[in-house]
């Protein structure tokens, strides 16, 4: 199976390598949205015990072609970031369906990784919070830090907050060492053992 989920990576990095938006990950830049989804499948082994191929395929996936849809295009305020939010979701599920369909994947495994994407069922299904682990973790790993620079100390408290109350104890554990050294860490050490 690591063959063809290798091949599957292979896609899925395709598409988000188009991401205009890039990241500086250990003295390289690349595209923000690629990145992420490297990561996501490198996190996966510390949230899930033998992932399926459609959890692995949710995991590589979260963020597939996630610059397509601005926050912008969204009102300001929470109500508008949760709309965005779930618009994106549904967009990468139908990119990873248009993506995938051509390599063979059956389509039971493709509705099921499209499901994770969008993360249904989350409280109850232990493959769905995988998915979300990996996509807080992804998020302490390459956006925390910069959201502190622009937010300051006590606005990103409560986006942290938010963020650690989404996932499980072991990402949460997991994200000890996810957050860059410095603020950001400290700040995350503080949060996650109020």
């Amino acid at each position: 199976m690591s063959t063809d989920l290798d091949r599957l990576y292979a896609a899925i990095d395709s598409v988000n390598a188009n991401d205009p938006t890039t990241i500086d990950w250990r003295g390289e830049r690349m595209a923000r949205s690629l990145l992420q989804g490297q990561r996501a499948t490198w996190w996966l082994p510390q949230v899930a015990d033998g992932p399926s191929a459609a959890l692995s395929i949710a995991a590589r996936a979260h963020h597939l072609a996630r610059w397509t849809i601005g926050r912008a295009s969204y009102p300001d305020g929470r109500a508008g970031y949760l709309r965005w939010r779930k618009a994106l979701k549904l967009a990468s599920a139908e990119r990873l369906v248009t993506t995938l369909t051509p390599l063979g994947v059956t389509p039971s495994v493709l509705e099921r990784a499209g499901e994770l994407v969008q993360r249904v069922g989350l409280g109850t299904d232990p493959e769905a919070q995988a998915v979300e682990d990996v996509a807080c973790l992804v998020f302490l790993e390459t956006d925390f830090e910069p959201l502190l620079a622009r937010l300051g100390p006590s606005r990103t408290t409560v986006a942290l907050s938010r963020t650690l109350l989404k996932m499980s104890p072991a990402a949460v554990e997991a994200g000890a060492a996810a957050a860059p050294v410095g603020p950001a860490r400290d700040l995350l050490t503080e949060v996650a053992s109020s």
